[in-house]
């Protein structure tokens, strides 16, 4: 059998089996849907309540999809600012571990007195959520772009923009597309923090309501479909990753060997 579709069976065989033990758990110890409702509840709730939730979900994806569009362009512009710089290397990178520091959930209301409730507030945390993976990342494959390829270009007479358009920003794309994949899962993470503190639609309103009404199995609902939403994005970069950089992976054959 091919290892890449062998690969993908043991995942697969992996994600049933968690949610047959738990399925098989919660039959076993009596637990309460109020505690931990199982897997075949949630479908039920997703099935019976798909007209209602449906709305929610795109929301959500909208606000997310928009915040990480506007991270991609803030993440490459500040990581290729920093990556190409020494000096803005060791001045900027300092500021924004900092900045990364600071729990978004108290950036949130801050948004709020700025914005109002509503999308708004939900795409900037998504946003700043998904910007200093990029940032890491895309400095991280400037700052260690072989000297020698940048020797070359200098002997070529090419100037410090065709260098890095030419050599210093290809060399990044690998860094960039693995930042991409940590990137989207936090942009979710921003859009659903958001939603709970600062809007009346969302998967995290949705969360929030539910939550306050003691409907569990619609939380973990939520948490399903939020959970579906990241692995497809996840799935789609990854595609889009081995197509534009499949210079940089190693083949299958010499891996395993």
């Amino acid at each position: 059998m091919n290892p890449q579709l062998r690969r993908r069976f043991a995942s697969a065989a992996l994600i049933i089996g968690f949610f047959v033990a738990w399925e098989l758990l919660c039959v076993a110890f009596g637990i309460k849907d109020i505690v931990l409702p199982r897997p075949s509840q949630i479908v039920v709730t997703l099935a019976q309540r798909m007209p209602a939730i449906w709305p929610h979900a795109l929301q959500t994806l909208y606000t997310t999809l928009v915040g990480f569009a506007l991270g991609i362009l803030a993440g490459v512009f500040l990581g290729a600012l920093v990556g190409s710089s020494k000096l803005a290397y060791d001045v900027a990178y300092p500021l924004l571990v900092g900045f990364s520091s600071i729990p978004k959930v108290a950036v949130v209301p801050i948004f709020v007195l700025w914005f109002g409730a509503g999308t708004i507030p939900a795409v900037l945390t998504a946003m700043i959520l998904c910007v200093f993976p990029i940032v890491v990342n895309v400095a991280t494959g400037l700052a260690t772009t072989e000297p020698e390829l940048e020797d070359v270009m200098r002997a070529l007479k090419a100037s410090k923009f065709d260098i890095l358009s030419n050599v210093g920003l290809p060399r990044t794309m690998p860094y960039f597309f693995a930042s991409l994949k940590v990137a989207v899962t936090q942009a979710f993470v921003g859009t659903v923090i958001a939603e709970t503190v600062a809007s009346n639609r969302g998967i995290g309103n949705l969360m929030m309501i539910a939550s306050s009404s003691f409907d569990v199995p619609l939380v973990f609902a939520g948490l399903l479909i939020l959970a579906v939403l990241g692995v497809a994005l996840y799935v789609v970069f990854s595609f889009i990753e081995v197509r534009v950089t499949g210079w940089a992976h190693r083949k299958d054959e010499f891996a395993m060997g």
